[in-house]
């Protein structure tokens, strides 16, 4: 099947037909070659599970690198793509199930900045609700749009390093606060003299949650 987003794919290590999948989301000028390092990892221990690691639907000007928005434009140009971005995530994720044969309770999404943010609203707005949404140094953007598109429920986990000078600290909590007042399921862990990276250890505890939902 030709899929709406180029995508880079790790088949299941049993070379059987999956009975999950993990969809993983890059970041600002990235691909999803560099996510796919995470799920290479993670795909070690999940046997069963198929991992998927789209590229973005927007190019940057550096070579074979993309964006799910631009923060470099003004508020609501840059809105605009993340709305745009979300309902081609979500469409992505339905051509997964379809693909596959899979329910969104067989799904976990999530990412690394860019791709946490994005994953985060896609999620939420899906009307059915996936296993889980785990997020690496991410944000919410847009709480007003959350609120009107809040659909599901998912459970989310969600990391962040405490020297991260591309997304503040401060949003892990200010994320937790926001989710938990609406009575999400929500755990997360800031990591020490971490930067704006997924260091061994939340690549590790990320596994560990997810672990617990397949």
């Amino acid at each position: 099947m030709a899929f709406s987003l180029e995508t880079v794919t790790l088949k299941t290590k049993t070379g059987i037909k999956p009975k999950n999948a993990i969809i993983l989301c890059h970041g600002y000028e990235g691909n999803g070659k560099n996510i796919a390092l995470l799920a290479n990892y993670w795909r070690g221990f999940l046997p069963h599970t198929i991992f998927m690691c789209p590229n973005a639907p927007y190019k940057c000007k550096k070579k074979n690198t993309f964006m799910w928005f631009n923060p470099n434009e003004n508020n609501q140009k840059s809105l605009k793509r993340v709305i745009k971005s979300v309902e081609v995530l979500n469409k992505f994720l339905d051509e997964v199930k379809n693909e596959y044969n899979l329910q969104d309770e067989n799904l976990i999404i999530g990412g690394f900045s860019q791709g946490c943010m994005i994953t985060l609203k896609a999620g939420i707005r899906r009307k059915k609700k996936v296993k889980l949404i785990i997020g690496y140094s991410g944000k919410i953007i847009d709480k007003k749009y959350l609120d009107l598109n809040l659909n599901s429920k998912p459970n989310i986990c969600l990391f962040h390093g405490d020297q991260d000078k591309i997304v503040k600290p401060d949003y892990l909590y200010e994320a937790k606060k926001f989710l938990k007042s609406r009575k999400f399921n929500v755990k997360a862990k800031m990591f020490k003299k971490c930067d704006h990276k997924i260091s061994r250890e939340g690549a590790n505890l990320g596994l560990n949650f997810i672990k617990n939902f397949f």
